[in-house]
């Protein structure tokens, strides 16, 4: 009884020591009106710092919130191209990215669609 206890007991100090490190990145997305396009690559979506000269629609918003500080800038950009693809985008524009009192850092880009 007591070397299952002791298992158990060692299974989840381990799950919770795997939990804590582990870093995520939460995303949301909200779609403005206009035409519909299939999901894109996410590995093929661009994270741009400012608007392209290039023709494009804008598809929506994406957010992201990083569960820690110690989340990295390329977690982050990953997380902007997956949520930005779901809606087919060909690239996010980062236009907020900073900490807030109540919500820790949030980063705000516009997904588009090159014309």
């Amino acid at each position: 009884m007591k070397t299952i206890a002791r298992s158990l007991g060692s299974l989840v100090a381990g799950a919770l020591f795997l939990l804590a490190g582990c870093d995520t990145v939460y995303t949301t997305h909200t779609k403005i009106g206009g035409p519909e396009f299939p999901p894109s690559d996410p590995a093929k979506v661009e994270i741009l710092r400012e608007e392209p000269t290039q023709p494009h629609v804008r598809l929506g918003d994406v957010r992201a919130e990083p569960s820690s500080e110690e989340v990295d800038a390329k977690e982050i950009e990953e997380a902007l191209r997956e949520e930005a693809a779901k809606i087919g985008a060909d690239a996010a524009v980062v236009v907020y990215d900073d900490v807030t009192p109540i919500e820790e850092r949030v980063i705000l880009a516009i997904a588009i669609k090159y014309q």
